[in-house]
């Protein structure tokens, strides 16, 4: 099976983009959407598919799309948090939030 058969895609209605191969899924990333911005929560790899670069690949899929789509990002998700330091043309997506400073 070749990855180039990998398929990525947004589920909306499921609250995820998902890495398929062969109609299986083989990576996901679970996300919430908030009026303007995209919270991402979670990536998970299939245990048999990881080391395949399939996290990466959807990752960068899902950031193209939430630039596409005009909304900024919320990186919760610790391997997002991560993609994030090694592809600084990202950067641009991150939510202006209120550090804890802010609440005081």
């Amino acid at each position: 099976m070749a990855d180039e058969n990998l398929v990525l895609a947004r589920e909306e209605s499921e609250g995820r983009y998902t890495a398929r191969l062969d109609g299986s899924v083989v990576g996901l990333i679970d996300y919430t959407e908030r009026p303007g911005t995209v919270v991402i929560n979670h990536t998970e790899t299939d245990p048999d598919y990881q080391g395949r670069g399939f996290a990466g690949r959807l990752t960068s899929y899902a950031l193209d799309d939430i630039r596409q789509r005009g909304l900024t990002l919320v990186p919760v998700c610790p391997y997002t948090q991560r993609y994030l330091l090694d592809h600084p043309e990202y950067a641009d997506l991150l939510a202006q939030t209120d550090g804890p400073s802010a609440r005081r």
